[in-house]
């Protein structure tokens, strides 16, 4: 445990999954046929390519905060198996045009679409698991689930947008950084979460505390995301790889904005000039553990994850909220 503004943090909490998998056993059955269903094509290079994707699936979280928001308040029924599926399509669809963007190789341990079939191809996947999507809630009359993620799907792409002009630039502060993360990590989250409580309910209200919800959650998670550049726990990704890739996140805002004006250009020269140093990648490092960066940083996770259980408590109590509740501690927490 350790002790963070009087606050005590278990350092190393149970990961919460498999509980939560078992929770929703027989809907994450169901959601696996459907998703097959959901994608299949007349195509056979589209179907090898979607036999591939489904082989190398991740947890699916996005899919549990679908069903976990909608059994909150009542079971689940189609409209919220089709909330998932297009959750699940949507946010697929955004992984294979972002790994043609950012050229990479694998994901999740897996080669990339745009590996083994070359960027074309991979584009066109990505837009036909967008249209899939689109087309599973237009037939079904979906059209509010429909309108709330697709507003998450244009939020990404503005995320994503204002993150490469800022980029350019390095000229990022923190309400821009909140933004960018806001739109680009936590609006899918938000989404998921909404059109869960929508499905069952046909409540705005619910649906919209179910999405600010997600959205605190999704926030909190990117910070985390953004404290592993900082640590030395294996996460998958260099320690340092963030100030390679001249990505502006939080303990460096915070950081930039703490120094004197001359130690700021120096600090902005090296992420622009020399990120692919080891010695300046260090030196970035320690300037920023030793201006306070990532307990700052630390500090408002937790308030953004705080606000996002605060707004949980006002929902209906029972195993399914408290399930979401163990997903937001544990993203905050997790060591990977």
């Amino acid at each position: 445990m350790k002790l963070i503004s009087g606050k005590i943090v278990t350092c190393c909490p149970m990961n919460p999954i498999p509980e939560i998998q078992g929770l929703l056993k027989d809907e994450m059955v169901v959601f696996e046929t459907k998703f097959k269903e959901a994608v299949k094509s007349q195509v056979s290079l589209l179907d090898r390519i979607m036999h591939y994707i489904i082989r190398r699936k991740g947890k699916q979280v996005r899919p549990m905060f679908v069903f976990l928001s909608a059994k909150m308040f009542k079971p689940v029924n189609d409209s919220t198996y089709r909330a998932a599926a297009l959750v699940e399509l949507l946010h697929t669809a955004t992984l294979v045009h972002d790994d043609v963007v950012d050229e990479a190789n694998t994901r999740r341990g897996f080669f990339s679409i745009n590996a083994l079939w070359k960027n074309k191809i991979a584009v066109l996947v990505g837009d036909y698991l967008l249209s899939k999507g689109l087309l599973l809630s237009l037939e079904n009359d979906d059209f509010e689930i429909l309108k709330i993620l697709s507003r998450a799907v244009k939020q990404m792409s503005e995320g994503e947008l204002l993150q490469m002009e800022k980029s350019r630039t390095l000229n990022l502060n923190e309400d821009i950084y909140f933004e960018i993360i806001k739109n680009k990590t936590a609006s899918l989250l938000a989404s998921s979460c909404s059109a869960g409580a929508w499905s069952v309910t046909q409540n705005s209200d619910y649906a919209e505390k179910m999405r600010l919800f997600g959205e605190m959650a999704g926030i909190a998670f990117q910070i985390k995301d953004d404290l592993f550049d900082y640590g030395q726990a294996n996460v998958g990704k260099p320690t340092g790889n963030d100030i390679r890739e001249k990505k502006m996140t939080l303990p460096l805002i915070f950081t930039l904005n703490k120094v004197s004006s001359s130690r700021k250009k120096e600090l902005i020269y090296l992420v622009k000039n020399k990120n692919k140093d080891k010695a300046a990648v260090a030196a970035i490092l320690e300037e920023v553990n030793s201006a306070g960066g990532i307990s700052y940083a630390a500090e408002k996770m937790y308030q953004y994850r705080d606000s996002a259980l605060k707004v949980l408590s006002s929902m209906p109590e029972n195993e399914y909220r408290e399930g979401l509740a163990q997903l937001v501690r544990f993203t905050t927490e997790r060591k990977y």
